[in-house]
């Protein structure tokens, strides 16, 4: 048997409401000792005493039987005012009641998926959900959270044990004459499969960098109005500006939610050789940053050339002409913009977003190592599988093996076979009370 687990399930510090849940066999026990006779299941206004008798605080309190709670347990939740005092006071009586004690992070979500509420897929989906900071990023976590990933799989997995039933037929009777070649079907079957894996693996790399965020990088010479148009994106000083040439060595990050797509933008040194060492080490660190980033944005000087900037060998994905409130009209255009008075700084982000969103028109559900390496697997095995049909009945041994061995990497995803390595780096980035 289980212990019995509490926490406070929302966050620290002062807040109008505080959210205690207690979940496991002693969950009942624990929420009626606190607040008297509850219901199985329901909800009542109650006050919760000390067990010296004194009143702590007037709760809601609501209870979930097992089988039809988050846990899967008996779960009881206190929701209290949401004062240090009050909370303290509480978490101290269940500290002292024995079989009762607090929970570890990601404790509740782990009872809940060793319960079969939830498979590890949608596991990772309420993980990403906890973290989503944009739009786009909560509509993906929900998407994954409400089974989308496991769905996949399942729909697999059946054309699988299918496939698999047909050709195990024709070993099992391999000795007399079986009416019905199944080749064609258990083809048919791996074809209907494959298009679908294919998708996922080309869309890893949008659904990977949705969840983890896109990287911009701002290039261009020195001087070149860098750190005012990061400062401008940005909407505060997040860099220092000065006329002086070189005045960032070192790369500032800005986060933004841009329409839903969360974006980092990365202000650099200003590309040039230089003897300076300090500067030497900005310069370098700034080429080797975009090299990996998701978009480039190049700032041209006025009256400079593109061969003036020294961007060398990086392949820049979107010029701009900085400086706009310096040029005349005539020599301004779409692609001008001045981080000093904001001019043009609307058009570049909304630019930038229609880039990336373009970009996430091809992601998939699988959105971590762990997914891409099990499909990927997966599509070896049915390739190879696929191949030996031809070979007829001599090979249906060998590709009844490779059918399993799709559908084990498959069975990986959600968690139904090979996890136990994964589970304790998974639960751990979970906070505790979740």
């Amino acid at each position: 048997m289980m212990d019995t687990i509490f926490a406070l399930a929302t966050a620290q510090g002062k807040a109008g409401v505080a959210v205690i849940r207690i979940s496991g066999s002693l969950a009942m026990l624990a929420g009626e000792k606190l607040a008297g006779k509850l219901p199985v299941s329901g909800r009542s206004l109650r006050k919760l005493r000390a067990a010296s008798g004194e009143v702590i605080d007037e709760a809601l309190v609501l209870t979930f039987a097992a089988g039809h709670s988050f846990t899967g347990e008996d779960v009881v939740e206190l929701h209290v005012h949401g004062s240090r005092a009050v909370v303290a006071s509480v978490t101290q009586e269940l500290r002292a009641m024995a079989g009762v004690r607090p929970a570890e992070a990601g404790e509740f979500t782990r009872r809940a998926f060793e319960c079969g509420r939830i498979d590890l897929s949608q596991v990772e989906g309420l993980a990403d959900l906890i973290e989503s900071e944009t739009e786009a990023q909560r509509r993906a976590a929900m998407q994954q959270m409400s089974g989308g990933l496991r769905d996949l799989a399942d729909r697999c997995r059946g054309r699988l044990l299918r496939a698999t039933a047909l050709i195990e037929a024709t070993i099992d009777f391999a000795d007399e004459d079986v009416p019905v070649d199944v080749a064609p079907e258990v083809g048919a079957l791996i074809d209907a499969i494959l298009p679908e894996l294919r998708h996922e693996v080309q869309g890893f790399g949008a659904a990977e960098r949705l969840r983890q965020g896109f990287e911009v990088v701002i290039l261009g010479a020195p001087n070149a109005g860098k750190s005012t148009l990061l400062n401008a994106i940005a909407g505060r000083e997040a860099a220092i500006t000065s006329a002086i040439a070189g005045t960032t060595r070192d790369l500032i990050e800005v986060q933004v939610d841009l329409g839903g797509l969360p974006v980092t933008f990365v202000d650099t040194a200003g590309l040039r050789e230089t003897e300076d060492e300090v500067e030497k080490i900005g310069v370098s660190r700034a080429r080797a940053r975009a090299m990996t980033a998701d978009l480039r944005i190049g700032l041209r000087v006025a009256g400079e050339s593109v061969a003036d900037q020294d961007l060398g060998d990086l392949a820049v994905d979107l010029f701009v002409n900085a400086k706009s409130d310096l040029l005349v009209p005539g020599e301004r255009d779409a692609a001008s913009v001045s981080g000093k008075t904001g001019e043009g700084v609307a058009e570049l982000l909304a630019a930038i977003k229609e880039i990336l969103s373009g970009r996430m028109a091809g992601a998939g559900l699988i959105n971590r190592v762990r997914h891409l390496e099990a499909v990927a697997q997966a599509i070896v095995a049915l390739e190879t599988g696929r191949s030996a049909l031809s070979n007829g009945q001599d090979a249906a041994e060998f590709v009844a093996e490779h059918l399993r061995d799709a559908r084990m990497a498959l069975d990986r995803l959600t968690g139904r076979i090979d996890v136990e390595a994964i589970l304790g780096e998974i639960f751990s980035s979970f906070c505790i009370g979740k």
